[in-house]
């Protein structure tokens, strides 16, 4: 994968990491753009690594992408313990906020894809707010049917963006980016998860120094039980089986 950064792409647990800072990703993202090389963003956590352990078609998705940040502190901190030199985590949603900015700086075209429509239109206000005169050229909802993709995919072509952030569920975000992504035509697309619920108001992020110490993931399993516990429990579980044999085997790749 070729992206513009000369830091080496690290193999962890068969899926892919490119070692870079916040500040590093923003520069390659803006030279992305600018360059137009049609580029597929994702990060990588416990639940998706895990998940890319049984599923061809995600991993295949995820490691096809040609920039990939280490968003989870459980892979930060696994990945440091075996030996790998990660400099930082780097949150997709910080990330995503940060490319706002930049985009309004720069006055790169924004798309929104996912959520739903209310959600989709509450934070294309909120940029609009927060950045006036920032170019949101397309707001679409998540909730379309599977014969619906093309003419999704055909607005989203015709936007003319040059960011699209994808708030929809893993593993369905990587797949669809990954199967449309030429045809969209957009140089950076970017799965963002629950990022727009957050940006909307409609979830509450967790404090500071919860962020800082890694337990976003603690916070968001106590703040929605019935959902969380039961994925958090189970990834998180045998993610730590993977890394206690790759300690005692050495085999980490």
């Amino acid at each position: 994968m070729i992206i513009p950064t000369n830091k080496q792409r690290i193999r962890f647990f068969g899926g892919y990491i490119d070692p870079l800072t916040m500040e590093e990703t923003l520069n390659c993202v803006e030279e992305i753009i600018r360059r137009r090389i049609m580029t597929q963003h994702v990060v990588i956590n416990v639940a998706k690594l895990v998940m890319m352990q049984k599923d061809g078609n995600l991993r295949e998705a995820v490691n096809s992408c040609r920039l990939i940040n280490c968003d989870g502190a459980g892979i930060l901190w696994a990945a440091r313990l075996l030996g790998f030199k990660i400099p930082e985590r780097v949150a997709g949603i910080d990330l995503m906020l940060n490319l706002v900015k930049l985009a309004a700086e720069k006055k790169f075209r924004i798309f929104l894809l996912g959520a739903t429509k209310e959600i989709c239109l509450r934070v294309e206000h909120k940029f609009q707010q927060q950045y006036p005169g920032i170019q949101i050229v397309g707001c679409q909802d998540g909730y379309f049917k599977k014969e619906e993709e093309l003419t999704v995919v055909e607005k989203i072509k015709d936007s003319c963006a040059e960011i699209l952030f994808v708030a929809l569920p893993s593993p369905k975000k990587e797949i669809f980016l990954n199967k449309y992504i030429q045809q969209m035509q957009v140089p950076f697309v970017m799965g963002v998860g629950g990022s727009f619920d957050v940006v909307a108001g409609k979830v509450k992020r967790a404090p500071k120094w919860m962020q800082d110490f890694g337990l976003e993931w603690f916070y968001r399993m106590i703040s929605e039980p019935g959902r969380m516990w039961k994925r958090y429990l189970t990834t998180n579980t045998v993610f730590a089986w993977m890394v206690l044999k790759a300690l005692v085997t050495g085999k980490k790749n």
